[in-house]
């Protein structure tokens, strides 16, 4: 799949969630019901069901966030002169809202979290290079490390991390690569991707083969020539 998001950034709408506290007495009650008690949990027995509560927390505002935008995208239906409420529509606006919740998840999620237990310390100093990842486009990571490696599937894990999120692609790339240097401080890290903008294909000049090139390099890829030229071959080697 080669197909990238939108390369237009929209501004993050303000959150007018209630405060936590608000609503957590809602949900110790929620909790001592579950528990088969009668009473809300005082300070005394916090300790024991905190993570009972922060898991109820948790999913009761993944809900309310659900319900929040489903209601909107009801009204953005209406508003195109739908009927959210005819067969085919009916659960349309919760659908919707799952999946872009499910497409941003990214904002959950951290590069220091996946890979914080996935670093081993090994004697290599060559490039090591992860081709063809996709993350709505292709990405091509590749670092010479100083000491320390990162099992390969967390560079694809920390790729998807960034680009499940508002995104334009120079940005994307350049946070992929600061993630990887901040993580093992390697020799170098290079991060070069290629996508295809909807906003290109689909609508506007729709041009359906332009494609669009990134790239970001660090230490020894923009330091030493022999460095950046074994790479330019490594990412030549399928094309040819």
């Amino acid at each position: 799949m080669t197909i990238s998001k939108s390369d237009v950034l929209v501004s993050p709408v303000q959150d007018d969630r209630k405060p936590v506290s608000s609503e957590r007495p809602v949900i110790e009650e929620t909790v001592a019901s579950m528990n088969g008690t009668n009473h809300v949990n005082t300070d005394d027995d916090d300790s024991k069901s905190g993570n009972v509560v922060s898991l109820c927390l948790d999913e009761h505002m993944k809900i309310s966030r659900e319900a929040r935008m489903a209601a909107s995208i009801r009204s953005i239906l209406e508003d195109i002169g739908e009927d959210p409420n005819r067969d085919g529509l009916l659960k349309t606006p919760e659908r919707y809202a799952k999946a872009l919740l499910f497409f941003t998840k990214g904002y959950e999620e951290s590069a220091y979290d996946i890979g914080k237990d996935a670093i081993f310390n090994i004697n290599h100093n060559e490039i090591v290079l992860v081709r063809d990842i996709e993350v709505f486009s292709k990405v091509h990571i590749a670092y010479i490390p100083n000491g320390r490696v990162l099992g390969l599937s967390k560079l694809a894990r920390i790729a998807e991390i960034y680009a499940r999120r508002l995104q334009v692609q120079e940005r994307l790339t350049k946070q992929i690569s600061q993630a990887i240097e901040e993580l093992l401080q390697p020799q170098g890290v290079a991060v070069v991707m290629e996508s295809a903008h909807m906003c290109m294909v689909m609508r506007g000049v729709q041009k359906s083969s332009a494609m669009t090139t990134t790239s970001c390099r660090t230490g020894v890829f923009k330091t030493d020539k022999e460095a950046e030229e074994e790479l330019h071959f490594l990412l030549k080697l399928n094309q040819d």
